[in-house]
């Protein structure tokens, strides 16, 4: 490797072969290995000690990562597959708890030794050659790591429930408090920025009903901002309305069923805090994301910013009924978070197409370019709709079926693709504007 080195390796020959060592040093970013000595330190300590002792230093290998779970560590792997192909006869590390901390990487280490294929481990303080006693000495050292591990993970889990257990959740407190250490004691207050916000939250949704969207627009007017200086996201919001440590308890881990008190001031009541989460329920069992079909989805813009037009269902609640099922198109708010259009009814939007294709059928014919597709249609619904007149007998009133007659059958009682065909044979893509249908945005 270096001159010293290579001069050391020509003093060994014969019955006496050198050794060929492999310098490894290793040192984790985890909490448990926060105080090992760096990995620079580990060299230089150990460069020193190889010259001192005269040790063949054929390689320096290092890495950054933790030894509890074996096979983890891809330098180390490596090392093992070079002493099995004879690459080296020697390890030199700082400490035996550098080349194993866990029971799977110790066992294939012993091996190695068994098959004389380690001749020698050199630590700083300590020498393990092929013999019996110092095999067993190097396996209670590992093993020792080992149980400092799991002692170490037993202690902090120990100490996290008798955390919980005072009423302290361990982590970062939610918004509206923070952390606070005076003469040595540690607890959790209301931030006097952010608490009151939180408070009226709770209220605003338990008292008027108001929404998601309703509490960022008065959140942003205020002023009202994380830790960090930054807007509350929706989804953050959502997350705070249903988060139980604002009336005084949570869980951890969450998702454990472990509840506990806590010793903190809570910011609303659990009676508010429940009448939160009535509004927010909703007693039917969400689609997964794509599954359901909206008939006029991405088929309109909205006149305003132009954005598209998505479809949304809902479930309005009735004291003494079952809830009503409705869907509703609105604006996406893509382009302009502040769009002022308003959410149009399913019902209401087929009534304003109708409208328009009456309109747009006798004052502009020439804008309805029927598919062929809806041309399909139209000739099926007609048959069946001949045999249903002649059969009553009124053949004589018999008319020709045009595209607004089908369109009233169509856009009420008709599939999802024959509502769609006939909104591309108005051109494909129409615009909302005040819950009317137009050809054009506004400008």
């Amino acid at each position: 490797m270096d001159r010293y080195s290579e001069s050391l390796k020509t003093k060994y020959t014969g019955e006496n072969p050198i050794i060929e060592y492999c310098l490894y040093a290793r040192k984790s970013t985890e909490d448990d290995e926060r105080q090992a000595m760096s990995i620079d330190s580990q060299i230089k300590e150990m460069m020193e000690m190889a010259a001192k002792e005269e040790l063949y230093i054929k390689e320096v290998r290092q890495e950054k990562h933790s030894a509890k779970t074996s096979g983890k560590r891809p330098v180390y792997n490596q090392l093992l597959s070079d002493i099995r192909n004879g690459m080296f006869t020697g390890i030199l590390t700082w400490a035996p708890d550098r080349l194993s901390r866990n029971a799977g990487d110790l066992g294939m280490l012993v091996d190695l030794m068994d098959q004389k294929k380690i001749v020698h481990i050199k630590t700083f303080t300590q020498a393990f050659s092929n013999s019996p006693s110092d095999k067993f000495l190097l396996m209670i050292l590992c093993s020792q790591a080992k149980l400092e591990n799991d002692q170490k993970g037993v202690n902090v889990k120990r100490g996290i429930r008798a955390k919980c257990n005072m009423g302290w959740r361990p982590g970062m407190p939610p918004i509206g408090y923070f952390n606070r250490a005076m003469n040595g004691i540690k607890d959790i207050i209301p931030d006097p920025e952010r608490a009151p916000f939180i408070t009226e939250m709770f209220e605003r949704v338990a008292k008027n009903g108001d929404s998601g969207r309703t509490l960022k627009r008065w959140m942003d007017s205020a002023g009202m901002t994380t830790r960090s200086g930054k807007e509350v996201h929706l989804s953050n919001l959502y997350l705070m309305l249903k988060n139980s440590f604002y009336y005084g308890e949570f869980e951890y881990p969450v998702g454990s069923g472990n509840w506990y008190k806590g010793a903190h001031q809570p910011l609303t009541t659990r009676e508010i805090f429940d009448q939160v989460q009535e509004k927010l329920f909703i007693p039917f069992k969400k689609a997964k994301w794509g599954s359901k079909t909206f008939a006029f989805k991405d088929l309109f813009k909205c006149a305003s910013c132009g954005s598209l037009v998505i479809g949304e269902d809902r479930y309005r609640k009735r004291k003494t009924r079952e809830p009503v099922y409705h869907v509703y198109y609105h604006c996406t708010r893509q382009k302009n978070y502040e769009c002022p259009e308003p959410y149009v009814s399913e019902g209401k939007l087929i009534k304003e197409l109708l409208r328009y294709i009456q309109f747009t059928g006798t004052a502009h014919p020439q804008m309805v370019r029927p598919t062929e597709q809806l041309e399909k249609y139209v000739a099926e619904y007609e048959k069946v709709r001949k045999v249903i007149l002649l059969n009553q007998d009124i053949d004589p009133d018999y008319r020709p079926l045009d595209i607004y007659e089908y369109s009233k059958y169509a856009l009420r009682s008709g599939t999802v693709d024959e509502k769609r065909e006939i909104i591309k044979a108005l051109g494909g893509l129409l615009y909302i504007h005040q819950q009317f249908v137009c050809s054009s945005p506004v400008n």
